[in-house]
């Protein structure tokens, strides 16, 4: 049975403890939504699940109920040692204390240790500053990463399934469009939280294509960033105007402008390389 608010509360105040804003820190509360990402994520006995961010654990006993192991990597100091306290003892649980990220864009070493080049799947309710770089990080550089299921910001949910020529569409959507199928699973009002956030967040899904074609995901997933932060020069000026343009790009276009299989085509056509 996921933590009621009140059970969070006491268990909190009994170590002086408070929510940090700082880090994210906005606990999920609604027991059928917990139920639901761990559903949708069909994680079950014996599979690998990385959740970070998982503050007092209401989300982590839930998968150690279903019978996952669980990796957990928690940045708060105080909420490490609760979570120790509580479920160190399970044999199935593994807790890493410390930042999700290596250098705010690589996964962690630690976090790459635990896995141990075994398959796993994200669940979490996800910090929101560590959200986009986490995701990205997990879908370019680690095919074992078989799926994504993950409460965050709306905004990060809407740049995930935007379409070109859409003001939230950027390196990011066609990363995850291209890599893998992004599906909405639910929308997520602030009262669904504890402390209420400012923003509404969502609940998808991120799941891995076997068949995307990118034989080099990471450069394909930088290709994609540099031209997107230079999404307002025409492309001729972001690439060169000696590129070999592919059928139906022309140098004068822009990548926001571009749907995911031409910024494909416009990847293999140069290399990856970016002139500017």
């Amino acid at each position: 049975m996921p933590q009621t608010l009140a059970e969070i509360k006491t268990l909190l105040e009994s170590r002086g403890l408070s929510p940090r804003k700082r880090f994210g820190q906005n606990f999920l509360i609604d027991h059928n939504l917990v139920r639901k990402l761990v559903d949708e994520s069909g994680v079950g006995a014996g599979d690998l699940v990385l959740e970070v961010g998982p503050g007092t654990g209401t989300l982590t006993e839930e998968l150690l109920e279903r019978g996952c192991g669980v990796i957990a990597c928690e940045l708060d100091r105080g909420l490490a040692e609760l979570l120790r306290e509580r479920l160190g003892s399970n044999d199935r649980f593994t807790l890493i204390e410390g930042d999700c990220l290596a250098h705010k864009r690589e996964v962690s070493a630690e976090i790459v240790g635990a896995v141990a080049g075994r398959p796993f799947t994200l669940v979490a309710n996800l910090p929101y500053g560590a959200a986009t770089p986490l995701m990205l990080a997990l879908l370019t550089g680690h095919p074992l990463c078989r799926g994504m299921y993950v409460t965050i910001q709306k905004e990060v949910g809407e740049r995930l399934a935007a379409r070109a020529g859409q003001g939230a569409y950027g390196g990011i959507s066609v990363a995850a469009q291209t890599l893998a199928t992004v599906r909405l699973i639910a929308k997520l009002p602030p009262e669904c939280f504890w402390p209420r956030p400012e923003i509404t967040s969502v609940m998808v899904a991120i799941e891995r294509r076997a068949d995307h074609g990118i034989g080099d995901p990471v450069a394909f997933g930088a290709f994609c960033q540099r031209v997107f932060a230079q999404r307002r020069k025409q492309l001729g000026s972001v690439l060169g105007r000696e590129t070999a343009w592919p059928k139906g790009i022309e140098p004068t276009m822009r990548a926001e402008a571009l749907e995911p299989g031409q910024i494909v085509s416009l990847w293999r056509a140069t290399g990856g390389r970016v002139s500017s």
